[in-house]
């Protein structure tokens, strides 16, 4: 799957795009992370576009971040996670990727609404998906408080 946007590519990383990018990791919390995303996928070949990362590009191929969905669960909820390389931040990429994924991913059969959660701390995070037509759900999950964007 691959979504362009003004500035960016984003698509879905085959399985060795994900080993070398899992391999290249420094962050153990990550590597699990990431680790967890590679198993999904191999389990469910048939749903890889949610449970595989999706690299964040510029058009001339730079890489800017990652984004990933945590399954599709038989509600249609699917819950998206995203982050954006650090030298890259406040640049806008992380709206631009996030709203067009989750934009295409209302788009697709089963998919009522598109969840995700934040650090309380993080207000850039938060700036982030409200931006992207998220709302606080006043739900408190286990990173901090939880966001919602369902299909119109």
């Amino acid at each position: 799957m691959k979504i362009e946007t003004e500035r960016l590519t984003i698509y879905t990383a085959s399985q060795d795009e994900m080993v070398r990018f899992i391999e290249k990791q420094t962050d153990a919390i990550l590597i699990t992370a990431y680790r967890e995303m590679l198993s999904g996928c191999l389990d469910h070949p048939e749903s890889w576009e949610w449970h595989a990362i999706w690299m964040i590009e510029q058009k001339d191929g730079t890489h800017v971040g990652d984004l990933s969905f945590k399954g599709l669960h038989p509600d249609g909820s699917v819950e998206i996670g995203y982050g954006i390389t650090e030298e890259n931040r406040g640049r806008g990429y992380a709206a631009e990727a996030v709203n067009a994924v989750v934009t295409w991913a209302l788009e697709q059969p089963g998919v009522t609404r598109v969840e995700a959660e934040t650090e309380p701390d993080n207000s850039a995070s938060q700036r982030v998906l409200e931006k992207c037509g998220f709302i606080a759900s006043s739900v408190m999950g286990e990173e901090g408080p939880r966001f919602l964007r369902e299909r119109r």
